[in-house]
């Protein structure tokens, strides 16, 4: 499970908790069922509008997603390259092939699998680059569609709010105290129903996903890196400090505060004869002779 996920949802649901319970008289008018019907059931119809039944049936995948934590292992990519870089460097073709039946990564297995079909370094390039953008066209659509929800849920919030507020006017003059109760507390819980659903799950659901899209390009594209220096026949020591730039994590590429950074400073050299700044020579000032009368 990923930790980020449930820490946010916990967090979330107490603080929820705890304001309904210190604020509340009674907690049960927090659930409104003609309020969340309006907002749940006009959400989820305008979402079956806007798209295709299959990618709306993927949500539930989605959600899972986001609890899960992702299991790909950069630092592994970066060693079976770097394994089969050094093998490729001797054109060891044999064990190239049985290397690669170890790897789990199915686009380094399709990157090294045309290496060895001897295609082209520019077609390859092309090929796994048309695979990067695939991959992120395809999920940054998944993370657009809940984004696309928050805007929703808001607006049906509203609607709901309008419907009670019709309501209300119907029976102003002779209904009960009661009666305008809950027509107000119809109003005023769809909306707090729509801001929450848009931004305690359908906003933070999107930006996850959008994160995890970006680290997985982020892999594919080292990926893409080492079989391009693969290629070319580098050799594994390039091939590893390259690879490991993508994982490496600095706060500073300048300072990093180590050894010689603050508390120990590097003598000046002394200055040769030759790089003595000659004396400043005196200046003469010559003053005009006097005007004569």
């Amino acid at each position: 499970m990923n930790p980020s996920t449930l820490i946010g949802a916990a967090v979330g649901l107490l603080t929820l908790v705890i304001v309904v319970a210190l604020s509340a008289t009674d907690a049960s008018m927090y659930l409104n069922l003609p309020g969340l019907a309006i907002v749940l059931g006009g959400t989820c119809a305008a979402l079956f509008i806007a798209y295709p039944l299959p990618e709306v049936l993927r949500i539930f995948k989605l959600v899972r997603t986001v609890f899960r934590n992702d299991q790909h292992d950069q630092q592994r990519d970066i060693e079976e390259l770097v394994s089969m870089a050094q093998l490729w460097m001797n054109t060891d073709v044999h064990k190239v092939e049985q290397e690669l039946k170890k790897v789990s990564n199915p686009f380094l297995r399709t990157g090294v699998q045309l290496i060895i079909d001897n295609t082209p370094e520019d077609q390859i390039i092309e090929v796994l680059q048309w695979r990067v953008a695939r991959l992120r066209a395809r999920e940054q659509a998944e993370a657009q569609m809940f984004r696309v929800m928050a805007t929703f849920a808001p607006a049906f919030g509203m609607l709901g709010t309008l419907v009670a507020l019709i309501n209300l006017m119907a029976v102003l003059r002779d209904g009960s105290m009661t009666m305008i109760g809950q027509h107000l507390a119809v109003g005023l819980m769809t909306t707090f129903y729509g801001i929450l659903l848009a931004n305690l799950i359908c906003k933070p659901i999107a930006l996850k996903l959008e994160r995890r899209t970006a680290r997985r390009v982020e892999s594919m594209n080292m990926v893409l890196q080492g079989i391009s220096m693969m290629c070319e026949k580098r050799g594994p020591a390039v091939v590893r400090e390259t690879l490991n730039s993508f994982v490496l994590h600095v706060e500073d590429e300048i300072y990093d505060g180590g050894q010689g950074a603050a508390g120990s400073k590097v003598p000046a050299k002394p200055k040769t004869e030759g790089q003595l700044k000659p004396a400043a020579q005196p200046v003469s000032i010559t003053r005009p002779a006097p005007a004569r009368q």
